[in-house]
C-alpha cells in the first residue's frame, strides 16, 4: 500500500453566488494522492481550481465536501500542519521588518529556540539566493526576492511535506533555475513537495508525477514519464534529393516540407520508416537525419484541455 502524504476524497467546494447569482463550483470531487518523497506538480489554467485546492489542504478554506488527510492525519487536526511548509502565490509580507527579522517571527511561532533559530535562518537566506540581503526591509524587495523569502519561510520549521502555490511565477530564467535545482536537492533530502504551476518546462524538469486539473475536475494523473510516453511518438526524417527526383516519390501522405533539396518528414508511424528510406534510397536520395520526437508535457497538456 503507497505512503500518502497527502490523500483527499470527493474534495468539492463551492462558492455561494450573490443574490440573484447561482452557486459557482470551484473544485468538483477530487481524489488526489501525494507519495511521501515525490514531486508531484499540479497543473491547469488559470480559473481551474489549483489556489482553491491548496488553500483546502492548508486549511484557508473549507471544503463544502470531502475528506482531507496530510501525513496521515485529519487536515482538522491542530498538529497536521505542523509538519508543513506553505508558500502562498503571491506572498506579500509586513514591510517595516527586513528578511531576517521576520523569519525570527515565524521561528518564534514554530517554537524554535533561539540558537537553532539563528543558524537555520542564516542558513536559508543563503540558499534561497537572499544572503548578504537579510538586513534590508522587506518592502525594499523585488517580487522575485519577496518569492525567495515566502519559500525561505516554508522551509523555516523544516517539514516534510512543502505545499507551494506557483513557487515560480515571478523569478526570472535564472532565479526559475535556482529554484527547480533547491526542489530538487529537497526531494533527495527526503522532502514531498506538492506544487502549482502552469509554468510547464518547469514542471517537466522536477517533477515525478503530474495531476491535471480543468474546470475544477481533475482530467489525467499519472508518473510524468509514463504520460509522455503513452502519446503518439513523431519521428522526424530529413533527406536531400535532387529537385528532378521529387516527382518520384509520392509523399502526399506523409505532408513533406521542401527546401534548397533538403525534404524534412514526421512520420507518426515507426511503421512507415522503413518504406520510407526504400524509396529514398531507390531514386538515390541521401538520408541526413532520423530523429524521434519526445512529446512535451505542454503537447500533453494542450490535448487533454481540448478533449
Amino acid at each position: 500500500m503507497a505512503n500518502w502524504i497527502i490523500e483527499t476524497e470527493a474534495l468539492s467546494k463551492t462558492y455561494q453566488g450573490d443574490f440573484w447569482k447561482k452557486e459557482m463550483p470551484s473544485l468538483d470531487s477530487l481524489n488526489l494522492q501525494v507519495e511521501a518523497g515525490e514531486v508531484y506538480a499540479f497543473i491547469g489554467p488559470n480559473g481551474a481550481g489549483k489556489t482553491t485546492t491548496i488553500k483546502l489542504l492548508t486549511r484557508l478554506l473549507h471544503p463544502t465536501k470531502g475528506k482531507i488527510k496530510i501525513l496521515g492525519q485529519d487536515n482538522l487536526s491542530p498538529s497536521s500542519l505542523r509538519r508543513v511548509g506553505y508558500m502562498p502565490e503571491q506572498p506579500s509580507f509586513y514591510g517595516y521588518l527586513t528578511g531576517r527579522e521576520f523569519l525570527r517571527f515565524i521561528g518564534r511561532i514554530f517554537g524554535l529556540k533561539k540558537s537553532e533559530r539563528e543558524k537555520r535562518i542564516s542558513k536559508l537566506l543563503k540558499q534561497v539566493g537572499l544572503g548578504g540581503k537579510d538586513n534590508l526591509l522587506v518592502r525594499k524587495y523585488s517580487r522575485g526576492m519577496m518569492q525567495r523569502l515566502g519559500l525561505a519561510q516554508a522551509l523555516i520549521n523544516d517539514p516534510d511535506l512543502l505545499i507551494l502555490d506557483e513557487p515560480m511565477a515571478s523569478l526570472d530564467p535564472i532565479g526559475r533555475k535556482e529554484f527547480r535545482d533547491l526542489i530538487l536537492d529537497l526531494k533527495n533530502r527526503g522532502k514531498s513537495i506538492f506544487f502549482s504551476s502552469h509554468i510547464l518546462n518547469d514542471a517537466e524538469m522536477v517533477a515525478d508525477r503530474v495531476g491535471i486539473l480543468h474546470n475544477g475536475k481533475q482530467i489525467r494523473v499519472g508518473k510524468l514519464d509514463e504520460l509522455i510516453q503513452s502519446q503518439e511518438q513523431e519521428i522526424e526524417l530529413t533527406f536531400s534529393i535532387t529537385e528532378d527526383k521529387l516527382p518520384q516519390l509520392d509523399m502526399k501522405a506523409w505532408d513533406p516540407v521542401f527546401h534548397n533539396n533538403k525534404v524534412l518528414i514526421r512520420l507518426k508511424k515507426k511503421e512507415d520508416v522503413p518504406i520510407l528510406l526504400s524509396k529514398i534510397s531507390k531514386i538515390g536520395g541521401d538520408v541526413i537525419s532520423i530523429i524521434p520526437q519526445r512529446k512535451s508535457l505542454e503537447s500533453l497538456f494542450m490535448e487533454e484541455v481540448r478533449r
